[in-house]
């Protein structure tokens, strides 16, 4: 009898554990080129993980089809109407549907990098008013020309965390003899005048100087009329923190900024709602205000959470007899809950519910004059006009935040799972 109880139990052991067995799920890992321009046909070789036997090629747009070419091969073409920006595309095999991976539609030309450009000696000549799309080498750096005409602003720009790449790019802009003129290590842009015709080197690196399949960026080139912000490719935003502008917020603010307020104080009146920018480099925006005892103001600031590579910085200070004495100093916005301990969110979120952002509150112990002086820093070298923020100073009322999270979970045909 004992034999025989345990064989069934053991038999129930092993089925339990069959149940629990999934099928590899299909990854789409690489598409290049990543992208192509509107009205166009480009052929893309795709790479993945668990996708043999590969049918279809599909995209978020109904107006981007692809035809099967060769094995792993599809001829994309893009309608003449799609809009720029970045569409999923995925896979069907023999496993199912894969995962998704970015895919660019823009309005300029496009080029696919097909030689090594290693060195000044071997550098990629780019048109103006192009992209060209390309893969990073291991300990390398890729070179590039264009010829410059003096006075005629141009934009440089390097897509890669935004469209699913590994790459972290340096953009470097140099002379023809490779020596550098101007260096970007975070936004991935370069806005540059030339100051005289000639040769013009662009040279790309990573961070750590990685590199591989994964590692690929699209690197466009234009010109850029009048003085306004330079154009950017289209580009995903990461979503791993709460990075959406605040609940609330006015499509247009109730007034603006008005330069020099470095140190020459803008007058203005709480509350108040306004719009700056960090522009130019090391810039510090200075407004001044008066409070009275007792009152309690909650200072907030938006600029990362407008999708921007920004860090803000808050200083309240008290005017008094000509000296500034420091009230407040308000830094990022910490996270009111633990993220997940093991990337399943059973134990908290999957994102980071904090920000760079400013979110905090002082208190006026006495009547009288103050300043609040706003800056980003990380702009101490950086001069874009894109990295605009939100001012927003409101008295102290009750609120509250709600948050909400979906839990890892992988079921196919006839699986089960409980959850409480």
């Amino acid at each position: 009898m004992f034999p025989r109880i345990l064989f069934l139990l053991s038999l129930f052991a092993a089925t339990a554990f069959a149940q629990q067995v999934t099928l590899p799920l299909p990854r789409l890992l690489t598409v290049m080129p990543m992208g192509g321009q509107a009205g166009q046909t480009v052929e893309v070789t795709i790479t993945g993980e668990n996708i043999e036997d590969v049918t279809a090629l599909t995209f978020s747009s109904p107006k981007i089809t692809a035809k099967p070419v060769a094995e792993n091969k599809f001829a994309v073409s893009i309608a003449a109407d799609v809009p720029p920006g970045v569409y999923d595309a995925r896979v069907m095999s023999r496993l199912g549907v894969s995962s998704v991976r970015a895919f660019s539609v823009n309005t300029l030309p496009e080029v696919v990098r097909t030689k090594a450009n290693n060195s000044v000696e071997t550098a990629m000549p780019l048109s103006m008013g192009s992209i060209c799309n390309a893969t990073m080498t291991t300990r390398a750096v890729d070179f590039y020309s264009f010829q410059g005409v003096k006075g005629k602003r141009v934009a440089i720009e390097c897509a890669a965390a935004g469209i699913d790449s590994r790459l972290t790019p340096v953009l470097i802009l140099a002379d023809a003899k490779g020596g550098d003129l101007k260096v970007n290590r975070t936004g991935g842009l370069i806005d540059f005048t030339p100051p005289a015709d000639g040769t013009y080197l662009i040279k790309v690196n990573d961070l750590t100087y990685q590199g591989g399949a994964r590692h690929f960026y699209r690197l466009a080139l234009q010109e850029v009329a009048g003085t306004g912000p330079a154009p950017r490719q289209p580009q995903t935003a990461t979503v791993s923190r709460m990075s959406w502008p605040p609940v609330g917020l006015a499509a247009t603010a109730a007034a603006n900024e008005t330069e020099p307020n470095n140190k020459q104080a803008q007058k203005i009146t709480l509350p108040c709602d306004i719009a700056g920018s960090f522009f130019p480099a090391a810039d510090v925006d200075t407004f001044e205000f008066t409070a009275k005892k007792g009152e309690t103001w909650w200072v907030e600031v938006a600029s990362e959470r407008l999708g921007l590579n920004t860090d803000p910085f808050v200083l309240v200070q008290q005017v008094k007899d000509g000296k500034f004495t420091d009230v407040a100093e308000l830094y990022d916005i910490a996270p009111p809950m633990k993220t997940t301990s093991n990337g399943y969110s059973y134990d908290g979120p999957p994102y980071d519910a904090g920000s760079p952002d400013v979110n905090g509150k002082f208190e006026v112990k006495e009547d009288g004059t103050y300043r609040l002086q706003v800056r980003d820093l990380f702009g101490g070298t950086r001069s874009d006009a894109n990295n605009i923020y939100r001012l927003i100073v409101r008295q102290a009322a009750p609120d509250f935040s709600l948050a909400g999270w979906a839990v890892h979970m992988t079921l196919r045909n006839g699986d089960r799972a409980a959850l409480s």
